[in-house]
């Protein structure tokens, strides 16, 4: 099997990377003042400690926005092909959105979309 071709994308990709670095290292802007170390670049102060806890809320709501981003996703595709299988991919997909909305009806019934 010849790897030519996949050497040639990584070699590419590890320069470009490397390139953006120095890039960025050598025109880009330096400030070490104090501030730049703390969490909030504002001016004001901070109190207490930058790690606070977050509600568990936060992370089903980014979990859920997630999944219907992944099914928007898998809808290009679908939509591509869908001339080519005819019924097998309407059965297929439609099953997908069952799924799916079967998933949003758990989520809607335990209330992890309503904000609190």
């Amino acid at each position: 099997m010849n790897f030519t071709l996949l050497i040639t994308v990584l070699v590419t990709a590890i320069t470009l990377v490397v390139a953006a670095y120095v890039v960025a290292k050598l025109i880009g802007p330096r400030s070490y003042a104090k501030v730049k170390g703390e969490p909030y670049e504002s001016g004001i102060p901070t109190r207490g400690s930058s790690w606070l806890p977050i509600s568990v809320g936060f992370y089903l709501f980014a979990i859920l926005f997630l999944m219907f981003d992944v099914e928007t996703v898998f809808l290009y595709p679908w939509a591509v092909v869908v001339k080519e299988y005819g019924a097998m991919a309407l059965l297929s997909i439609g099953f997908f959105l069952v799924v799916l909305v079967l998933g949003l009806a758990y989520a809607w019934r335990k209330g992890d979309l309503e904000w609190k």
